[in-house]
């Protein structure tokens, strides 16, 4: 891989793209979303943050000219904002003119990952892949052994190669990317690969009202759905206001766009369960009320009778 090879990530999410789809909203970046296998959907990055970089687009995106924030570091806050509380993993790939890598994003969980130099060299800890695999759900001892000669010695693959034998041990749990949707092909060409994949959608930017009911819609269909109801449901949503704040935080000072999208997502998700909380309360307050007046009519008859 050259040094001045073109910088490029994909997200994939092991989920159908309707099930992605509300989330990937919340994103707020231009993405396509692709069909991907069974089960598995792709998010395809228009690419700005790193591109700008790239192409030396005079500063960053906050303007202060020191660049934009680098590939790796986009994509980790991507794959954990959309992982937040959803029910299925998040895998990011990325490469760039030095290393390529990747990154797992499960739920709350610590994310894992795995680097490479430019030539093929291994970076990254031993056991990051053994977890990565069990994250997943795949065969402990045939898929871990496969994995695992990934990360020894060979002088004959790239890091890029190396990302295609993951790919290629994805196939067995279902992953099967579109054809031009891989790490041979160009960073500043996936973009337009993906648009001319079968199934292809843009996400784009919601309006505010849209953005709500997309929070909503995410958070009943994430694995935080049950917890939305119910006397837990309030103890969940200040739990998330309490990690958001100080992640957003974090992510302000260390320029950290994608950690600061995670946060306010955690933000989001923990407004939006205090509404569900109120407004189901208010509701079966109603409710009770009604059902009570009605038994005691009920009562009145039958005495009365």
């Amino acid at each position: 891989m050259k040094a001045t090879s073109p910088v490029g990530a994909l997200l994939l999410c092991r989920a159908e793209p309707e099930i992605v789809r509300p989330v990937a909203h919340l994103l707020r970046e231009r993405m396509l979303l692709v069909p991907a296998g069974d089960d598995w959907s792709a998010l395809v990055p228009e690419g700005r943050p790193w591109q700008d970089t790239a192409a030396g687009a005079g500063g960053g995106a906050d303007g202060d000219g020191d660049g934009a924030e680098p590939v790796d570091r986009v994509v980790a806050g991507w794959a954990a904002a959309l992982a937040v509380g959803s029910a299925w993993p998040v895998l990011a790939l990325w490469w760039d003119g030095d290393r390529a890598g990747c990154l797992l994003a499960s739920g709350f969980r610590r994310p894992v990952g795995y680097v490479w130099l430019a030539d093929g060299t291994p970076a990254g800890e031993e056991e990051a892949v053994r977890t990565l695999a069990e994250r997943l759900g795949l065969d402990p001892v045939l898929d871990v052994q496969a994995l695992e000669e990934l990360i020894r010695p060979d002088p004959d693959a790239d890091a890029r190669t190396r990302l295609r034998g993951l790919l290629a041990v994805l196939t067995r749990i279902g992953l099967f990317l579109p054809e031009g949707l891989d790490p041979d092909t160009p960073g500043d060409r996936l973009y337009a690969a993906a648009d001319e994949c079968p199934g292809a959608e843009p996400i784009v930017r919601p309006g505010p009202r849209e953005a709500v009911r997309t929070g909503l819609d995410a958070v009943g269909n994430s694995r935080l759905g049950p917890w939305t109801r119910g006397p837990r449901a309030r103890a969940l949503a200040g739990a998330q206001l309490a990690v958001g704040l100080p992640l957003t935080l974090w992510g302000i000072r260390r320029r950290g766009g994608g950690w600061v999208l995670a946060g306010l997502l955690l933000l989001v998700h923990g407004a939006l369960g205090l509404v569900v909380v109120r407004d189901g309360r208010e509701g079966s307050g109603e409710g009770e009320g009604e059902a009570g007046a009605g038994r005691g009519r009920d009562r009145a008859r039958r005495a009365g009778g």
